[in-house]
């Protein structure tokens, strides 16, 4: 049974503190004082008899017990927003897909799904698809907390994938690939020292994509140029890797239609033997709706489709 002693207020305060690692934009954003905040959170520390953030030079963090806590009451405080919200709802509680997208289905996979879903005749597939992009770790946790439902993309190195559920639809390998007519383009086999000659297109920092460059790198003893551009924006890394002379490291699946065109061009080097695993990432102490179970049977057909559903 639930401590009486806990209330809703403390677990709306204790999830902003976690969702903004500051006592002060959180105490902003629910229109309350600072001192009000922290009283707040310390009555619920009380009644659970642990300590749920830690002071850190970037602000706060969880703790252990903290981490335990947004577990469960993230999904809980969804479920009851959508409960509450349910009750006036004509449509009993729909609502739209909430879809993390990492850059490795931007281009393919997730569009595809999204126009099958939505020309399918009837039903569930009636709802619409709100898709958000970013990092793995800002969308994992967002999907930790019941922000999202799903998470699409490679993201199996992740840390924060922990203990969230993931379900392998496909390997995807890096590439890296320059615009026709750059230098190295057409040699094969080629010599991993040349590409420290060129500037680099690079996930960014702590992303999984970029683990797997720092891989490759310590693995041919490279040291990249400091002239580089690190961004997950797809039309900004192709445009400047066509108007210059820089090597991008970019998802096969974001870069297909412009190596068939001969618009880009793959160089003789492989990135990885493998590649990535890509799937699907949800929360597991969540009930997946009924539109959720029909959306995810569509990636799992045009993934199958691609012919990359192999392990």
């Amino acid at each position: 049974m639930l401590n009486a002693r806990i209330k809703l207020r403390h677990l709306q305060a204790f999830l902003e503190v976690a969702r903004q690692r500051s006592f002060a934009r959180a105490a902003e954003r629910l229109a309350i004082t600072q001192p009000g905040i922290s009283k707040t959170i310390r009555e619920l520390e009380e009644s659970l008899g642990a300590s749920l953030f830690e002071r850190t030079p970037q602000g706060v963090a969880l703790t252990q017990a903290g981490l335990t806590l947004l577990r469960h009451a993230g999904p809980a405080m969804r479920a009851l927003e959508e409960g509450v919200a349910a009750v006036g709802d004509v449509h009993l509680g729909a609502h739209d897909l909430r879809v993390g997208a990492l850059s490795t289905v931007e281009s393919r996979l997730l569009p595809e799904a999204i126009r099958r879903w939505h020309a399918a005749p009837g039903g569930q597939n009636a709802v619409g698809v709100n898709v958000v992009v970013g990092a793995s770790a800002f969308l994992l946790s967002r999907l930790r907390r019941g922000e999202l439902d799903l998470v699409v993309g490679r993201m199996t190195e992740a840390r924060e994938i922990r203990d969230l559920a993931f379900e392998h639809l496909y390997y995807e390998p890096l590439l890296l690939c320059v615009r026709p007519g750059h230098p190295l383009a057409g040699i094969a086999p080629l010599e991993a020292a040349r590409l420290g000659e060129f500037p680099w297109v690079l996930p960014p920092l702590q992303t999984t994509l970029r683990q797997q460059v720092d891989s490759f790198c310590v693995r041919h003893s490279l040291t990249l140029m400091s002239q580089r551009l690190e961004t997950l924006s797809l039309p900004i890394s192709r445009h400047y890797t066509l108007e210059s002379d820089a090597i991008w490291v970019v998802p096969e699946e974001a870069v297909a239609e412009d190596l068939a065109a001969g618009r880009l061009c793959r160089l003789g080097i492989e990135l990885e033997p493998r590649g990535g695993s890509v799937g699907l990432c949800y929360n597991a102490s969540m009930q997946p709706s009924l539109a959720l179970e029909a959306f995810c049977e569509v990636l799992r057909e045009v993934s199958a489709e691609r012919g990359a559903g192999s392990n």
